[in-house]
């Protein structure tokens, strides 16, 4: 095998283009391109499927790149290492963090990596399901924290590992909080409401709750990004909906108090990955699952 020819389409695939290699590599576009044509045929099959500007791995190419991807980076850490700049022993676990997914519930999640004996490097990485499960699927990514689960919709081949549920609170300003508090969830009738965007699996939810009860909310602005729905919560724009397991957080940092609480409606959290079985996954992937079972989502969880 040719490791330079190997090499080019490693930086192919972590950067996601031709165009994107050439610019990190200092190579001509039309280098690269020969050259991975060269690899395909080596190997006798295709590495990469084209979908419109996109360069997609195929399911061989996913495999390669796995081989590849722990090949190359072993050898980065290494330069790191003998210029003096390295965090060599530390084992490196990427976390995919899906935008809907409130950063705090993110944070109690995964305390367990920085907590435990081991020494690890963490990185985070925010974004929609689809860019997530996608960087996942070609091991850019070791877990993906989710408040859905993935389908046979998707044609990637991930396990959903149910971390824990929580019920809702509604949270709002001393003003909006004083007003509605009385006779909850009834009088939300026409109450100025922040809720998260359709493209969130709770807000189906919410509305067949409202729906139940015969009660049409003033919805006053839907949101993708939880952290955004919450800065307006936090300014009188309206009241809004936090899992419950945060609800003390919620009150400190956003100067809200609470108007009421629903167990009709529960938010499902999940850890995304390549692994069928728990105990087949990472060590610290492992520490999580565990913790959050036991711990974080231990008293919702029944």
């Amino acid at each position: 095998m040719n490791y330079k020819h190997l090499h080019y389409f490693w930086m192919v695939a972590k950067t996601g283009s031709i165009a994107g290699a050439s610019e990190a590599l200092h190579i001509t576009p039309q280098t690269i391109s020969g050259q991975l044509t060269q690899l395909q045929d080596s190997i006798g099959d295709r590495l990469f499927e084209r979908k419109g500007r996109r360069l997609l791995l195929t399911a061989k190419g996913r495999t390669v790149y796995k081989y590849a991807n722990e090949m190359f980076s072993l050898g980065e850490e290494l330069g790191e290492f003998l210029s003096g700049s390295s965090t060599l022993g530390q084992r490196e676990f990427i976390v995919g963090i899906m935008d809907g997914v409130p950063k705090t519930i993110a944070y109690k999640i995964l305390s367990p990596v920085l907590e435990g004996s081991e020494k690890v490097h963490l990185t985070c990485r925010e974004g929609s399901f689809e860019q997530l499960i996608t960087a996942l699927a070609i091991r850019q990514l070791d877990m993906v924290i989710s408040d859905m689960p993935v389908n046979s919709a998707y044609s990637i081949k991930a396990y959903n590992h149910k971390l824990g549920q929580s019920p809702l609170t509604c949270f709002g300003v001393n003003k909006l909080a004083s007003h509605y508090r009385k006779s909850f969830p009834r009088n939300l009738e026409q109450a100025p409401l922040l809720l998260p965007t359709d493209n969130s699996t709770i807000r189906p939810a919410i509305d067949q709750w409202f729906m139940s009860m015969d009660v049409s909310p003033n919805i006053v602005s839907e949101f993708d990004d939880s952290a955004l729905l919450k800065a307006f919560g936090e300014t009188g724009k309206g009241l809004f909906f936090m899992p419950s397991i945060i609800e003390k957080e919620v009150c400190v940092h956003y100067g809200v108090e609470v108007v009421g609480r629903t167990n009709k409606v529960r938010e499902q959290f999940y850890a995304l990955s390549l692994e069928r079985k728990i105990s087949d996954a990472l060590p610290i992937l492992s520490t999580i699952y565990n913790t959050a079972k036991t711990q974080l989502f231990a008293d919702t969880n029944s």
